[in-house]
């Protein structure tokens, strides 16, 4: 595990993020029933793996004074990976798992626009054409939203990528491996925020065979099948994944953490796909096409711009 670092962890890491959309809508319960339980089985994980309870504070190694700036990054690397694990689920209840999952993967265009002012990293002109392309693929989603109903899932997915971008500038401003105390303090606050939602609302969805497009995969799952899914979901899907990513983040920069991690918005269609029957629309394969295909271009471009420096 200590030598599994940069790229190969985010690659690991990637894979088993993408088997969110199938594993939520196993699950038949409402979206802050699987958020809160999801963070307490993953928080817990990760504790055990790491042998450790999270850090709140972030001290100074000389003279063990709280250093101030480095909690700040701590809280808000925290803050906005538990706002994305939230809007994540939340718009897999309201909308095609496709649309959440490539919305949440607009956040470069937040690290584009964002991390030269936060983390220093110079953006090249391939990262601005690459934002506009990013840009008018979500046009292609909030179109089809606006005529199907899903319009509140895709803004969601989109919310989602604005504190994905963030949660990313913000755990690399870290620059050590305390970027895992972020994952932990993610845990924590969305445990605490969708905990008591869920027990007033009841952990059970009763909209759930309607909520995923041509699909009443969830509504037939038995109570065992559910709790398989909300176990996978914490430890693989989400616990396991944050220590991987914590670790690729060491010696990578924010926009290639984020251009990796495309592995899990062109896999967890997929899965969706074959396991819950849940097809695409066209409009949301037009979308993904655009975002991701500039996202791979911009990558290929600025690998080709390196090799000739």
């Amino acid at each position: 595990m200590k030598k599994l670092v940069g790229i190969p962890a985010l690659v690991l890491c990637a894979l088993l993020w993408s088997t969110g959309g199938v594993l939520v809508k196993l699950v038949p319960w409402n979206a802050f029933a699987i958020s809160a339980v999801r963070s307490i089985i993953g928080g817990v994980f990760m504790c055990l793996w790491v042998r450790k309870l999270p850090n709140f504070v972030i001290r100074s190694e000389e003279d063990s004074r709280i250093d101030r700036k480095a909690t700040v990054n701590l809280w808000l690397g925290g803050l906005m990976y538990a706002l994305t694990m939230i809007f994540y689920v939340l718009g897999n209840k309201l909308t095609a798992a496709v649309n959440v999952i490539v919305l949440e993967y607009t956040s470069p265009i937040y690290i584009i626009l964002f991390a030269p002012l936060l983390t220093k990293e110079k953006n090249r002109p391939s990262d601005y054409f690459t934002a506009l392309g990013v840009m008018g693929g979500m046009v292609l989603f909030f179109s089809e939203g606006m005529e199907t109903g899903n319009l509140a899932g895709n803004i969601l997915g989109m919310l989602s990528g604005v504190t994905y971008g963030f949660a990313t500038i913000f755990m690399r401003r870290q620059g050590s491996e305390d970027s895992i105390n972020s994952f932990l303090i993610s845990h924590v606050i969305a445990a605490t925020v969708c905990l008591p939602v869920a027990i007033s609302l009841g952990f059970t969805d009763p909209a759930a065979a309607v909520l995923s497009e041509g699909s009443s995969f969830s509504a037939g799952t038995s109570f065992w099948i559910a709790i398989a899914g909300i176990v996978l979901l914490g430890i693989f899907q989400v616990g396991f994944p944050s220590i991987l990513y914590s670790r690729g983040l060491i010696g990578v920069r924010a926009l290639t953490a984020s251009f990796v991690s495309m592995i899990e918005p062109l896999m967890n269609p997929i899965w969706v796909m074959l396991l819950v029957g849940e097809v695409p629309s066209l409009r949301s394969i037009g979308g993904s096409v655009i975002i991701l295909g500039c996202i791979l271009l911009r990558s290929a471009i600025q690998s080709r711009e390196s090799e000739q420096r």
